[in-house]
């Protein structure tokens, strides 16, 4: 049953329905269904447009498909959209009315021109916080495109598919049999991995030329800084982002944003967004740049054939997980090795895991790992872990986690299908040594997005934009502000501050020329 206080949020955002939305329920035998038929239940009592049908031929799990004016939407679910897929649903409910916030046209029309059919299925966990972003943006090119089908999987009913396809992580998305994708994903990556695995047909359509006084590249909390800053100045500002918040939309808690006691990484990257549209700035966002041409104007040619040209660029595209590099890593990718403990630690429970980093994320995967798995080994390259004492007492005290530091990760063993050991070397004996797992979860830290540009501009060893005190490049009229340059201390609010500054320095220079 949903509660009083989700049902009155419901009849709220649903209040302004115009099409008839039928939520088609398949008989089925399955202990679930009837939960599943009292939450599509709940939900289509919060609006007069809604309706639960029973129909169609019996499934084994339960299962319910959208239906749009008597027209099938392409968007089906495989079990109850609990948790954190419960916003999916809603989504995908607004979505196919034509409301919520859509794609521009540019990416719209991106969407449309894949070659269909395509016909996918996204498995997840309904603990994981990434498998969302990768369900609402399939679901989104199944309302938009007409030849296009995607349903979620909750892989708690799917055992038997979850062993047979050897998945180890989620979101796992699959065409037929072929695992297309694994992790956490924005609308742009995956429309770009579609684009590349289905094809897409020729627009007849000229790519749109977007020209502006200042474009930032990067819509997490540098980019936006920036651009609202540049936009409070009177100039005509641009953001182009993969999706707005970067980072941030994976941040579960913040408590060091100074004057606010608590918010929740979401909850800041919409307010961003907020932020960015009252200042006026035009946000390009699921666009991904593919190269920079600098000239008295630098152009930034977009995936999908779009340009934007400013006399001034800022480049805030932040940082991401890095991965090993080490043999076997990429190979066992969602058959083993995983970046994120909280979406994929569930797969391993009763097992034997590595942790390998040993800093504050390290250390904190250990210690939640700890609580579901048999046996975690800790792997630290050091000669100390680098993690915050506390921690480092809380994951000592726990009696199956062993920690190994001087460890050198030589490489993920597995038959391609699973991980079975995980070898390294003693630094100081130069012994290989072998840790038999059945898992590796990645805990080293951040690298930066520099690769776009990292031709134009100097950059250090690790790929950090190296910066002037104001945030200038080695090239003039580029600019660069927060965790993809050299200034220190990657955190939510330097990087705001540094995004904020960067563009006061923009605009100076902009004056004295």
């Amino acid at each position: 049953m949903l509660d009083t206080d989700l049902t009155n949020q419901l009849r709220s955002v649903f209040a302004n329905l115009s099409a008839e939305i039928r939520l088609v329920l398949a008989p089925s035998a399955h202990p679930d269904q009837g939960a599943l038929r009292e939450l599509l239940a709940g939900v289509a009592a919060t609006s007069p447009r809604l309706a639960v049908v029973e129909a169609g031929a019996p499934a084994t799990t339960p299962r319910f498909t959208l239906v749009r004016d008597g027209a099938p939407t392409g968007v089906a679910f495989r079990g109850a959209p609990n948790g954190h897929e419960f916003t999916s649903l809603v989504l995908a409910i607004l979505n196919a009315d034509g409301k919520g916030r859509l794609p521009d046209a540019g990416i719209q029309a991106r969407i449309r021109a894949l070659r269909g059919p395509v016909r996918l299925r996204t498995y997840v966990s309904l603990e994981c916080t990434n498998c969302p972003d990768v369900v609402q943006a399939l679901n989104l090119m199944a309302l938009l495109h007409p030849d296009f089908q995607h349903e979620m999987v909750d892989g708690a009913l799917a055992q038997d598919e979850i062993a047979r396809l050897g998945i180890q992580g989620v979101p796992a998305v699959f065409q037929g049999d072929e695992l297309l994708h694994v992790g956490k994903a924005d609308l742009a990556g995956l429309l770009d991995l579609l684009g590349e695995r289905v094809g897409q047909s020729e627009s007849t359509a000229p790519a749109q030329a977007h020209v502006v006084d200042l474009a930032v590249v990067g819509g997490g909390p540098a980019g936006a800084a920036a651009a609202i800053y540049s936009a409070r100045k009177g100039l005509k500002v641009a953001l182009v982002a993969g999706r707005i918040g970067g980072q941030v939309q994976d941040t579960l808690g913040i408590e060091n944003l100074i004057s606010v006691p608590y918010t929740e990484g979401p909850k800041l990257a919409a307010d961003m967004r907020q932020h960015l549209v009252a200042a006026g700035v035009q946000v390009l966002d699921h666009r991904l740049v593919e190269r920079v041409e600098h000239g008295e104007r630098t152009v930034l040619h977009l995936k999908g054939g779009e340009t934007v040209s400013a006399p001034q660029v800022i480049v805030a595209t932040g940082a991401k997980w890095r991965e090993l590099g080490v043999p076997g890593e990429k190979e066992h990718l969602g058959h083993g090795v995983a970046f994120c403990p909280h979406c994929d630690g569930p797969f391993y429970k009763g097992r034997r895991v590595a942790v390998v980093g040993g800093g504050n994320s390290g250390v904190e995967a250990a210690i939640d790992l700890a609580g579901i798995c048999s046996q975690v080994t800790l792997l630290e390259f050091g000669d100390q872990l680098r993690a915050d004492a506390v921690l480092q007492r809380k994951l000592r005290s726990l009696p199956n986690v062993t920690v190994v530091t001087s460890a050198r990760t030589t490489e993920v063993v597995g038959d391609g299908t699973k991980v079975t050991s995980l070898r390294y070397e003693d630094r100081p004996s130069k012994t290989i040594r072998s840790v038999e797992l059945d898992g590796v979860f990645v805990q080293i830290g951040l690298a930066p997005n520099s690769g776009f540009i990292r031709e134009l501009v100097e950059v250090t060893k690790s790929g950090e934009i190296v910066v002037d005190a104001r945030g200038r490049t080695s090239k003039p009229g580029i600019y660069a502000a927060g965790d993809v340059t050299t200034i220190p201390f990657k955190q939510i609010i330097i990087s705001m501050g540094d995004g904020a500054k960067v563009a006061l320095s923009a605009f100076e220079d902009r004056m004295r020329s």
